[in-house]
C-alpha cells in the first residue's frame, strides 16, 4: 500500500499530511483535539493499517492543524487551511470525516467551502458548546496553564470511555497520562478555545451535502444531545447512536469505523429513500 508523510506550507504555516490508500475517491479525515499533543508527523504507516479497509477504496488524506497558531485562531480559520490545503493537492472535492474538533472544522468546510465537499461524517462533535462542555474544556485549559497535563489527560480519559474500557487498559492510560505532553503548548490552548467559540448551529440548515452524524449516548464532552442536534438541523441527514458509549465510541465498539464505510459507499439514496 502506497503510504506518505508530508509537510506542506499553506497560509503561511506549515502542517502535517498523512496520506495512504489506493482508491479513486478521496477522504479527508480531521482528528479531534488529541491533535494538539501529537500531530500525524509520521503516522501515514500505522494509520493505514488502521484505515486498511478505507484504503482500498479511498486515497486518504489525514491532516493536521497548523503549527504555530495565533491567539484567536478559530475553527473556521481551520477550515480555511483545509481548503487550500486541497487547492494545493488538487483535490476539487473530497468526501470529509471529522471527530469531535476535528467536526467542528468539518462543519465549517462545509459551510464556507461546500463546493470542496462530497459527503460528510460528523462524529461524536458539536455545533455549540453545551455546560458540560465549556466545564470540561475550561478545566483543561486551567490545568495546562498549571503544565499539569497528566490531569488533563487523565480527565479526558475518564469522560471519553466506558469503566469497563479504564479498567481493562488501565495501565496503559497511567503511561500515557504521565508521558503525554503538547508538541506547543500554546497550540494547545488556541485549539481549545476555538472549541469554545464554535457556534455554527444557527448555520447548519445551509450544509446540502448528504451527511452522516454519529453521536454517544453516554458522552461526557459534547454531550448526547449534541448530535442529535446537528442532524436536526442538517437536512436529510443521517443519525447514528451508540448508546451505551461516550466519546471514544471510535475505540470502543468494533463496528464504528464499518458503519462508516459502509454509508461512505452506499449508493447516495433520494429523499423519498430516506
Amino acid at each position: 500500500m502506497h503510504t506518505k508523510n508530508e509537510r506542506i506550507c499553506v497560509n503561511g504555516a506549515e502542517s502535517e499530511l498523512a496520506v495512504f490508500g489506493s482508491g479513486s475517491r478521496t477522504l479527508i479525515i480531521l482528528p479531534g483535539a488529541g491533535d494538539a499533543f501529537k500531530t500525524v508527523k509520521g503516522m501515514a504507516l500505522p494509520l493505514s493499517l488502521l484505515y486498511r479497509k478505507f484504503a482500498k477504496v479511498y486515497t486518504v488524506y489525514f491532516i493536521s492543524r497548523r503549527y504555530r497558531m495565533p491567539e484567536g485562531f478559530t475553527t473556521a480559520d481551520m477550515a480555511d487551511d483545509i481548503a487550500q490545503i486541497m487547492e494545493q493537492k488538487q483535490i476539487a472535492c473530497a468526501d470529509v470525516f471529522g471527530v469531535s474538533q476535528g467536526g467542528m472544522i468539518a462543519q465549517q468546510l462545509a459551510i464556507r467551502h461546500p463546493e470542496k465537499v462530497g459527503r460528510l461524517i460528523l462524529a461524536v462533535t458539536s455545533a455549540r458548546m453545551c455546560d458540560m462542555s465549556q466545564q470540561a474544556l475550561t478545566g483543561w485549559l486551567q490545568w495546562a496553564q498549571q503544565d499539569d497535563w497528566a490531569h488533563i489527560m487523565q480527565d479526558t480519559a475518564a469522560r471519553s470511555y466506558t469503566e469497563a474500557y479504564l479498567r481493562k487498559n488501565k495501565l496503559m492510560l497511567g503511561l500515557v497520562s504521565k508521558r503525554t505532553k503538547p508538541c506547543e503548548p500554546n497550540r494547545f490552548a488556541v485549539i481549545i478555545r476555538s472549541c469554545l467559540s464554535h457556534d455554527v448551529l444557527d448555520q447548519l440548515g445551509s450544509i446540502r451535502t448528504p451527511t452522516l452524524v454519529i453521536g454517544a449516548g453516554q458522552d461526557q464532552i459534547v454531550g448526547a444531545e449534541a448530535s442529535r442536534l446537528i442532524a436536526e438541523q442538517i437536512p436529510d441527514s443521517l443519525l447514528i447512536m451508540f448508546d451505551d458509549y461516550s466519546h471514544g465510541v471510535y475505540d470502543e465498539t468494533a463496528d464504528f469505523y464499518d458503519r462508516v464505510l459502509e454509508w461512505l459507499t452506499e449508493p447516495e439514496r433520494s429523499k423519498s429513500d430516506a
